[in-house]
C-alpha cells in the first residue's frame, strides 16, 4: 500500500496558495484528491486518524486562501480623505452651476443685519451653540428658582451643558473682555448673532431653533434715550424707511428698567394705523450684571438687547409661518433665489 506525507503535502499546497493569483485553484489539486480517494483503501483502524490529517490539511489551505485574499482586498482600498469636500480618488468633480442655488433667505438677511450694526461701529461676534449654566444664567443676574433654568423650558445635555436659549450668553464675556476699552475711555459697543435653542411646541409663530442676535453698549455716559435711539436707527435702516416706535414695561432679569420694544408695521408692509409689531426685549444692564463681569457699576451703565431675526424677516416679506424657514422647502426657498 502507498504511503503518504501528509506534512510534505501541505507545505507544497501552502506556497502554491502564496504564489498563485488564483489561490482557490488549489483546493482542486490532484494532490488534495488524491489524499481523499486514498481514505477508503484505508483499514477501519487507519481510516479515522487518516481521514482527520487529511480535513485539517484542507481547513489550513481555505485559512490561508481567506489570509491571502483579505490582504489583496486591503491592499485595493484607497485611503479617504475625510475633509476632502469629495471623492479625490475620482475623476474631474463636476459642480452644480450657481444658477441652480442661492443663500438661505435666513443667511442672507442675518448678514444684512450684521452689516448693519457693524457701520454703526458694533463689533460683531458669532454666538456658541453649547455653553454652560454659568454664561447662560448665573452672569445674567437669574434667580436659581427661574423658570428658565427648568428642562421644561432649556435643554441640557447629560454632563449639564446648555445648547444657549438666548445669544445673551456671550454677553458676560462681551463685557468682561471689554473691559480694557472702558480703562482707555473707550465704549464696549458689540453685537452677537448665532442660533438659539428652546424646548418650544412648533407652530406656526413658535420654533425649538431660531436666530437672535443680541446688542451691549457700555460706557460712563449711556442712557435709555441712546438706546432707543440706536434701535430706531437700525430698523429704519432695515426696512428703508421712517418707522414710529413705542415700548413698554418689561421685566428681564439682566436689564433694569427692562422694556419691550415696538414699531408701527409700515404701510408698504401692509400695516394699518395703530398696528403696533414688538420686534424685541431691550433695557438698561442690571448692575449685578456689569459687577459680575469686573465692571465698576457706579461708574459704568449700558445697554442691551435681543432679538428673533425671523421676526424680522417675516415682516419685511410678509411670511406669515415661522415653519417655513426649517422646512427646507425648495418651492418657498425658490422665492428667494
Amino acid at each position: 500500500m502507498a504511503t503518504y506525507d501528509i506534512d510534505a503535502v501541505r507545505e507544497q499546497l501552502l506556497e502554491r496558495v502564496a504564489r498563485s493569483e488564483s489561490p482557490r485553484e488549489v483546493l482542486r489539486a490532484p494532490e488534495l484528491k488524491e489524499l481523499y480517494g486514498a481514505i477508503g483503501s484505508l483499514d477501519p483502524a487507519e481510516r479515522g486518524v487518516f481521514g482527520k490529517s487529511v480535513n485539517e490539511l484542507k481547513l489550513a489551505i481555505e485559512a490561508a486562501i481567506e489570509a491571502k485574499e483579505e490582504s489583496a482586498a486591503d491592499a485595493a482600498v484607497v485611503p479617504l480623505d475625510v475633509t476632502a469636500p469629495w471623492d479625490t480618488t475620482g475623476g474631474p468633480v463636476e459642480l452644480l452651476r450657481t444658477s441652480q442655488g442661492s443663500q438661505h433667505p435666513l443667511t442672507v438677511e442675518l448678514e444684512r443685519v450684521v452689516d448693519i450694526f457693524t457701520r454703526m461701529g458694533f463689533q460683531a461676534i458669532e454666538s456658541r451653540q453649547i455653553d454652560d449654566d454659568f454664561h447662560m444664567f448665573g452672569s445674567l443676574n437669574f434667580p436659581d428658582d427661574h423658570p428658565a433654568r427648568d428642562g421644561y423650558d432649556t435643554f441640557r445635555t447629560e454632563e449639564g451643558f446648555i445648547p444657549p436659549a438666548h445669544t445673551s450668553t456671550m454677553q458676560h464675556r462681551i463685557l468682561k473682555d471689554g473691559r480694557d476699552k472702558l480703562e482707555k475711555g473707550e465704549s464696549i459697543a458689540a453685537i452677537s448673532y448665532g442660533r438659539v435653542f428652546r424646548n418650544e411646541d412648533v407652530d406656526a409663530t413658535h420654533e425649538h431653533t431660531f436666530y437672535q442676535v443680541e446688542g451691549v453698549f457700555v460706557s460712563e455716559t449711556a442712557t435709555l434715550g441712546d438706546m432707543l435711539g440706536t434701535l430706531r436707527s437700525f430698523f429704519e435702516a432695515y426696512y428703508g424707511q421712517q418707522l414710529k416706535i413705542k415700548t413698554q414695561p418689561a421685566y428681564f432679569p439682566f436689564v433694569e428698567p427692562g422694556l419691550e420694544f415696538a414699531i408701527e408695521k409700515p404701510a408698504a408692509l401692509g400695516g394699518k394705523p395703530g398696528e403696533w409689531l414688538e420686534m424685541l426685549g431691550c433695557g438698561m444692564i442690571h448692575p449685578n450684571v456689569l459687577e459680575a463681569a469686573g465692571i465698576d457699576a457706579k461708574k459704568y451703565r449700558g445697554f442691551a438687547w435681543g432679538g428673533g431675526v425671523e421676526r424680522l424677516v417675516m415682516l419685511k416679506y410678509g411670511i406669515e409661518d415661522l415653519r417655513h424657514f426649517e422646512s427646507a422647502k425648495l418651492k418657498f426657498l425658490r422665492k428667494f433665489a
